[in-house]
């Protein structure tokens, strides 16, 4: 008996914990991803869409997620000049950044995260990028109706080399930094 009563209070606390566990689906249209790459010489930034994307909520806090950024749409929005911004959006998409012909996608799964304190949670994930999986850690706000982060990415982890100071010497003015900011806004369904 007593070991039918255990085991009914076990049931028990797992069915209310998945009442309060919830999945959201991320509204593409409304999720904004804007990235940033700095140089020696200045920065460029433009934007990324998201391809499809989840996020597990439990008593409102994160308990994992995944998410699918589409590298094929990647875009520029620094750079006036239609000709110079096609150059750059060309080059961001060839093997020398990310490969977005054999990579069209990369991948972003949340693995841990610590309860919301004062609206801001640390998040623990991996994100693919070129086939390549690496830990990263960052931190979400709560907004109005909306996540926001900024995620900094190395991206000589992910074998991006081109103007790279980790992979080539004596580049002067031609270094291109290794960290990259994504910004985001995630807006659920």
């Amino acid at each position: 008996m007593k070991t039918i009563r255990i085991l009914l209070i076990a049931v028990s606390i797992v069915m209310s914990g998945s009442l309060y566990s919830q999945e959201f689906k991320v509204n593409i249209s409304k999720t904004e991803i804007q990235w940033q790459g700095k140089k020696v010489t200045g920065e460029h930034s433009g934007h990324i869409k998201l391809k499809d994307g989840i996020l597990n909520l439990q008593e409102g806090n994160i308990v994992s997620g995944e998410f699918t950024i589409d590298m094929t749409s990647i875009t520029n929005i620094d750079v006036e000049d239609k000709e110079y911004n096609t150059k750059i959006v060309g080059h961001l998409k060839s093997d020398d950044f990310f490969g977005v012909e054999k990579f069209p996608t990369a991948k972003l799964v949340i693995t841990k995260a610590t309860p919301f304190k004062d609206y801001k949670s640390d998040v623990e994930a991996k994100i693919t990028i070129k086939g390549i999986t690496q830990p990263i850690e960052f931190t979400v706000s709560q907004g109005n109706k909306a996540y926001i982060a900024t995620i900094i990415i190395d991206r000589s982890k992910f074998d991006v080399r081109y103007g790279s100071g980790s992979f080539y010497d004596n580049l002067g003015d031609n270094l291109i930094y290794d960290d990259f900011t994504l910004k985001v806004k995630l807006v659920m369904q």
